[in-house]
């Protein structure tokens, strides 16, 4: 058999001239990459950050497919405005979309396309770019910077700075590579630490010229090539000056508008999922399931406890979802899997503090088969108490951590209806565990408000425990089951697991700076 032409593919997106859909202030635009699935379905590869109040955005995130030669890989992008913190884009402005198959991009390097509201009819107003370029590197370079100083921008405040990263193209023209978090009323920020692979950052080619601009006031700070961005970061106390021209121009003792100075800038591996797998990294997966009362009774049609006449429920469709997958990495193939929140027999007492229902099963099917063996026998209760099992995962993992190889990783699923009693021990076992091996899937079920949920994800600020102590890493992915429901209520399970598993992956592997948990290959 041939063996497959498979490489990866970095997608960059710009957009121009964007119908404006919000009164009183521009659109906030984001885009969605779909890959088609066959049969007219489409699944989520991945989305771009939201920009705030841009016509003509131009995204910093990276979108990232893999291409294969021998087939038609047909991919839709999606743009639209964001005016919520739901991910779920259903009741989000659709403000255009375009339709190609990643051989057109590949081919041609660039392309700048109408966007339409559907296929053959255009939207109007708005144009599309997309960028592709092939990722053969896997160095990242890692940069920390802060300023000093900057000057007051806002009439009834400090100013709210950002960088922004360009590097130069084959045509002359300057292409965002990376753009920092924007800090809130601060004159002296200190930027957290971002990773960008080498390839995005400069091509891999360390003498290409790297600029760096502050805003506001859209001043160009930084003008080296890149090995003189990683010399400097050696020498602490060396500083760029922020120089607006038109003060310089007016004022005769104008110095300047702030410093910005690197703290570090190293090159490093950037490691694959495939990289660690490959190397004999095992997955460990762990199950907790919700079994308090606030589920509903599971004789009940309302209970989300309730098997359907196919005999599935939410529960059952997530636990089968990603254990089907994740089991393919496991070594012996027995997962730990417990309940919180169950009045157990023959005494029916709840241990709120304690672990329950301790099981070591064998596949995922296996797990799915005692699920439906113990729901009759028990009662639900509560509380609904998450911090135990976490800890229990991270004690394993860092049992693990101390050999210093790249052997086991943890992956925990929490499948929940969203109540959550112990809050802020919570919040203290994810940054304990933040420096482990171990990535936390919760799969939120049913119709409550997921506001908790949504908070330990992190994605809308970094995560801290009670005392003020933040996540070392981005360990927890939320995700809210009803988003898949139509898929689901077609028993179609395998399609659940396309669209979440892949979102899944992209935390763990991606965006959580691996090498420094699991150490070398």
């Amino acid at each position: 058999m041939a063996t497959q032409c498979v490489s990866k593919v970095e997608l960059s997106i710009s957009c121009n001239k964007l119908i404006d859909k919000d009164v009183g202030s521009k659109s906030d635009p984001l885009c969605v990459l779909l890959q088609s699935v066959g049969d007219d379905k489409w699944t989520e590869v991945d989305r771009t950050e939201r920009i705030k109040n841009c016509q003509d955005p131009e995204f910093s995130k990276k979108l990232r497919v893999d291409y294969y030669f021998e087939k038609v890989q047909k991919l839709k992008f999606g743009v639209y405005d964001i005016d919520n913190k739901s991910v779920d884009l259903g009741d989000d402005d659709y403000l255009g979309g375009f339709e190609c198959t990643l051989g057109q991009v590949v081919s041609s390097k660039k392309i700048t396309r109408p966007l339409e509201l559907k296929k053959g009819k255009p939207a109007g107003k708005g144009t599309i770019t997309i960028t592709a370029e092939e990722i053969k590197d896997n160095r990242a370079i890692a940069l920390e910077v802060d300023a000093q100083g900057l000057d007051k921008k806002d009439l009834f405040g400090k100013s709210d700075p950002f960088l922004e990263f360009f590097k130069q193209g084959d045509d002359g023209k300057w292409q965002l590579v990376h753009r920092t978090e924007v800090i809130k009323n601060n004159l002296n920020p200190s930027w957290k630490k971002f990773s960008v692979s080498l390839q995005t950052f400069c091509n891999s080619d360390m003498n290409k010229p790297i600029k760096v601009t502050l805003i506001p006031p859209f001043v160009t700070v930084l003008f080296l090539p890149v090995w003189n961005l990683c010399f400097v970061g050696f020498h602490p106390e060396v500083t760029f000056d922020c120089v607006h021209p038109d003060k310089k121009q007016k004022k005769k003792n104008y110095k300047n508008s702030g410093i910005i100075k690197i703290k570090s800038c190293k090159i490093e591996a950037d490691y694959s999922f495939l990289d660690y797998v490959m190397g004999g990294c095992q997955i460990n997966f762990t199950v907790g399931i919700d079994f308090t009362g606030s589920n509903g009774d599971p004789r009940s049609p309302d209970s989300l406890h309730y098997m359907n006449p196919n005999g599935m429920n939410q529960y059952l469709t997530a636990l089968w979802s990603v254990g089907q997958v994740v089991q393919d990495y496991d070594s012996d193939k027995l997962f730990p899997a417990f309940g919180f929140g169950a009045q157990i027999p023959p005494n029916f007492q709840v241990r709120p503090r304690k672990r329950q229902l301790i099981w070591k099963i064998p596949t995922a099917k296996g797990i799915v088969e005692a699920y439906r063996a113990i729901l009759p026998q028990v009662r639900l209760y509560g509380p609904t108490n998450f911090a135990p099992i976490i800890t229990h995962v991270a004690r394993i993992a860092a049992g693990a951590a101390q050999q210093k190889t790249a052997s086991q990783y943890f992956v925990l699923l929490i499948i929940t209806d969203g109540e959550i009693t112990d809050l802020d021990q919570t919040r203290q076992a994810i940054v304990d565990s933040s420096r482990l091996p171990m990535s936390i899937i919760i799969v939120g079920v049913g119709e409550a408000d997921f506001k908790a949920m949504e908070f330990l994800d992190g994605d809308n600020g970094v995560l801290k425990s009670l005392s003020g102590e933040p996540v070392a890493r981005d360990i927890v992915q939320f995700v809210p089951f009803r988003q898949f429901t139509s898929v689901c209520l077609r028993a179609d399970r395998v399609n659940f697991f396309c669209v979440l598993f892949p979102r899944l992956v992209q935390i763990f592997w991606l965006q959580s700076s691996f090498s420094s948990v699991l150490g070398p290959l």
